[in-house]
């Protein structure tokens, strides 16, 4: 079983964390990664209407290419990869898997019918899988607790820089060929406008991929001591059991997050994917229209709320409250019920998008301090593990159940495709009232959790 944290010299801030210039490089990096993920993960979107065209699929066959197709080895690669980036380079891991995943989306717009296109999301899933746990067991060890909501919350812009690119991109890159002939390529045969989409935005994650391997990877810190160890040492790997007897003996703790952030993704990420087919069937916009006008949210509003988020999770901090960071994602919880709930029932677009980039701002409150949340609490050999557990919880609910959750409401309880409106504001008026309930019953557990794990900090120095 795991025992308390061994005994150390506790190193001072000066030598103990990597410089500035070192730390910021690599989250600089990392935010790029995680950008270009976000691209390759939510330009299907865009796409929805002509794949549903020329493949001739349903809501419902959109909704599973969306989410479980990409979730499917996402969520199960997920712990082994950590297990490694518990031990091992954990920059190599996420330098591998942004190759493989930019691949396999060029390797999307290759795909000559529906199953085709979905093995090749199932591959840039699987690449993805290697993002996330090294990325943030990475960060965790480059800054003091007190700045890294800022720094993760900096790393989350990636996603909504990525996905407002992959709009934005997406909706020059299918003005640009939309009028264009299919092209004809030896082997692969015709490719549609929509296929060379994908190939456009794929390709250039290679070079990012490159870049990963420039970071410095810093000193771990924050370890715990394991039982049985001989002569009481520090062990490089934890075993899965032990993992989850912490885990266990946490719960009060790691429960309401888990299922917390599961319940609030459900509704936001089954929004996300639908989102512009939902401007294009309620209100007639194009697929360029909504491309331009929710990038452009996503590439603005959100950003700024994830840095407010950075800032009044460090604000609390500051001032003693051991639970800031979880008390900021509560308070992002409770003031997007009602933009969430409205901006789909809006008369016109004008006002739908108005409320969705209130609604943005908001969100994007509480994932900086989410991510933060986690790693802060939890010890340095499980890290990446536990985010890899965060993950499967959060992408096989969130990205897996919820497009599907409303396509399914879509045609099967409202029954028509126009009415997606109502879908998406009946996931969030269901799904975002037991989120705050869950946040707020773990608020107390999360600050006890919070000082023990500064305890086991300032007792351990850097291996």
């Amino acid at each position: 079983m795991v025992a308390g944290a061994t005994g150390g010299t506790a190193a001072t801030p000066d030598q103990s964390w990597p410089s500035p210039g070192v730390a910021w490089y690599g989250v600089g990096v990392f935010t790029l990664a995680t950008a270009f993920a976000f691209i390759d993960r939510q330009i299907l979107v865009l796409l929805i209407e002509p794949i549903k065209h020329d493949l001739g699929v349903t809501d419902t066959q959109i909704g599973l290419l969306t989410g479980f197709a990409f979730v499917m080895f996402y969520v199960f690669l997920g712990i082994p990869i950590a297990r490694l980036a518990d031990v091992h380079s954990r920059k190599l891991i996420i330098g591998v898997g942004v190759a493989f995943w930019s691949l396999m989306t060029a390797v999307c717009g290759l795909a000559q019918n529906y199953w085709h296109l979905f093995w090749a999301r199932v591959g840039v899933g699987a690449g993805e899988a290697c993002n996330g746990p090294a990325t943030f067991s990475i960060v965790a060890d480059s800054f003091p607790p007190e700045k890294l909501p800022k720094a993760t919350a900096i790393i989350s812009t990636g996603f909504f820089l990525g996905s407002g690119l992959a709009l934005i991109v997406g909706g020059a890159v299918i003005q640009m060929v939309s009028g264009a002939d299919n092209v004809v390529l030896p082997i692969v045969g015709e490719l549609r406008p929509w296929q060379l989409t994908f190939i456009i935005v794929g390709l250039p994650g290679l070079l990012v991929s490159a870049l990963v391997f420039t970071v410095v990877e810093p000193k771990r810190r924050g370890l715990m001591a394991v039982a049985n160890t001989p002569g009481g040492g520090r062990r490089k790997s934890v075993p899965i059991g032990e993992i989850f007897r912490f885990m266990a003996s946490d719960w009060r703790t790691y429960a309401p997050m888990y299922g917390g952030l599961a319940l609030r993704a459900m509704a936001a990420f089954g929004a996300a994917v639908w989102m512009p087919s939902f401007f294009i069937r309620t209100y007639g916009w194009s697929a360029s229209e909504v491309g331009y006008s929710i990038g452009l949210v996503q590439l603005t509003i959100a950003p700024l709320g994830l840095w407010c988020g950075g800032v009044l999770a460090e604000w609390y901090a500051k001032r003693g409250y051991d639970d800031a960071n979880m008390r900021v994602n509560l308070i992002s919880t409770i003031l997007v019920f009602p933009t969430a709930t409205l901006y789909p029932l809006m008369p016109t677009a004008e006002l739908a998008l108005v409320l969705y980039a209130a609604n943005s701002f908001l969100a994007s409150l509480g994932p900086g301090p989410a991510n933060a949340a986690l790693q802060t609490i939890t010890p340095n050999q499980m890290r990446a593990q536990f985010t890899a557990i965060y993950l499967f919880i959060f992408n096989l609910i969130g990205f897996g159940l919820g497009p599907v959750l409303i396509a399914t409401l879509t045609e099967r309880v409202f029954g028509a495709p126009e009415d997606l409106r109502y879908s998406i504001a009946t996931m969030f008026a269901v799904l975002t009232p037991p989120a705050i309930v869950w946040f707020w019953i773990g608020l107390k557990p999360y600050g006890e959790s919070i000082v023990r794990a500064k305890a086991r900090l300032q007792e351990t120095a850097p291996a």
